[in-house]
């Protein structure tokens, strides 16, 4: 398994474009399921994505690149399948999203659940209950959801009790081809649930904002669709913190601005100038960053869950004591141990984190534990003094497009190598000269100078 490896100290300057969204791709890959062709554009490089491929072939359809590797053609016309194995489900936490779309076209639908969970008290209750609405028996096996319609499932007046990303894009996609009218209410706003209308209204759908809800009004057929994702916010947060966090000047091409608009304010407050074009952004960072006094996630247009790692992991080095609050997810803090490990003073009180910026993190040997908090590492570790290995990388690879190959046109010094290839604890200090030269690292040359390889 390779380890990536990180020189920190060093201010990230340059110009990087923006790659598709991830929570975006996601969706509109199940949606093409209903269209005979879709060709799908700046599709990011990211192993969700290869899951959800892996998922579309099974169920019959023809995936291939065109133009570009990040150009997918589907071809769904000869799609037969309804069954998706916990063997590939598995392999991508937001699998479920395949339930809608098998539903609109089949009428029916075997999907495990990822890694064998059981229904509970949780999100995937509320994709449950609104297909439930439109029709759908929905029986819980062993081996996941057994759900069938009679006929054709038909429009419901549905009203989330939370603003559920997953459960609003499962129900959309079902409803395009239900009969009748379905008005959707407390869906959630993302832009991505915007990227998702979008695909399905090119491919033929009928779907419009009616006051604050959301109507659908089934269709027989979607027709032959050519999509561009949107450009991925999170992964923009991402580079902008770690520029932040490591006393650098960035600008990022190919972004929307309107959908960092939650985000951009914190880094004013920490005291970074930000400099705006129709789709691009600056950041042009302190020496020291100052204190984030209080954020707390939200919905949209809050601020997004998934950005909170990554600003939390820009404050380590901040003058002052930082506020972060989750209120969305409950498990968003695995990383921080990772940082205690590089001397950071985090304090944990429930859902609360509070950050006392420290005059410097050392290099250290970190595990990703989580997608966001695999990236906050990353954002750490650049920010550190020495270098620093993360492992555990399949993390990381679910949701950013060639990560190291980003850091290093900013003028970040990473390497991808095997982990086999390094060592880390008091006994084995004498031993890194030696394994480093296995590296192409000799005495009185630079790790910087050094090759890495993806």
């Amino acid at each position: 398994m390779n380890v990536m490896a990180i020189e920190g100290g060093l201010p990230l300057y340059g110009e990087a474009e923006v790659h598709g969204a991830k929570n975006a791709v996601l969706p509109v890959l199940s949606a093409a399921l209903l269209c005979p062709k879709a060709t799908i554009r700046s599709c990011p490089l990211l192993s969700d994505v290869w899951a959800a491929r892996r998922i579309l072939e099974h169920l019959g359809c023809r995936v291939s690149t065109a133009d570009s590797e990040r150009t997918l053609q589907i071809n769904a016309s000869s799609a037969n399948g309804y069954g998706v194995p916990e063997s590939l489900a598995g392999e991508m936490r937001s699998s479920i999203i395949f339930l809608g779309a098998l539903l609109a076209r089949w009428g029916k639908a075997h999907i495990a659940l990822p890694g064998g969970c059981r229904l509970g008290p949780r999100p995937i209750d509320l994709h449950i209950s609104g297909l439930r609405q439109m029709g759908v028996r929905i029986i819980e096996q062993e081996d996941g959801l057994l759900c069938s319609v009679d006929g054709t499932l038909k429009g419901a007046d549905i009203c989330l009790k939370y603003p559920s990303v997953g459960a609003t894009e499962n129900l959309l996609i079902a409803a395009s081809l239900a009969k009748g009218i379905t008005t959707l209410r407390g869906m959630a706003m993302e832009p991505e649930i915007d990227g998702l209308i979008d695909f399905l209204n090119r491919a033929g759908a009928r779907i419009y904002h009616k006051g604050d809800c959301l109507c659908i009004e089934g269709v027989e057929l979607l027709h032959d669709v050519d999509y561009t994702i949107i450009p991925d916010r999170i992964e923009a947060a991402t580079y902008l913190s770690a520029a932040a966090a490591t006393g650098g000047e960035i600008t990022l091409k190919k972004i929307c601005l309107p959908h960092l608009a939650s985000v951009l304010p914190v880094f004013e407050e920490m005291g970074c100038m930000l400099k705006t074009k129709q789709d691009e952004i600056s950041l042009s960072a302190p020496k020291r960053l100052s204190h984030v006094r209080s954020l707390s996630t939200a919905p949209y247009p809050g601020f997004p869950t998934d950005a909170l790692a990554p600003v939390m992991a820009a404050s380590l080095l901040a003058d002052g004591a930082s506020r972060f609050e989750e209120l969305v997810f409950q498990s968003r803090y695995l990383h921080v141990n990772q940082f205690e490990k590089m001397g950071a003073n985090v304090h944990m009180e429930g859902r609360t984190a509070f950050v006392d910026g420290v005059p410097f993190l050392r290099s250290a040997r970190l595990h990703c534990t989580d997608l966001r908090g695999g990236a906050a590492l990353v954002i750490a570790a650049l920010a550190a003094k020495g270098v620093s290995f993360i492992d555990e990388l399949q993390h990381i690879y679910r949701g950013y497009d060639d990560m190291p190959a980003v850091i290093r046109q900013l003028g970040g010094k990473v390497w991808m190598i095997s982990s086999g290839s390094i060592r880390i604890g008091k006994r084995e200090t004498n031993r890194k000269k030696e394994e480093f030269s296995n590296l192409g690292y000799t005495a009185g040359i630079p790790l910087t100078q050094t090759q890495g390889v993806l």
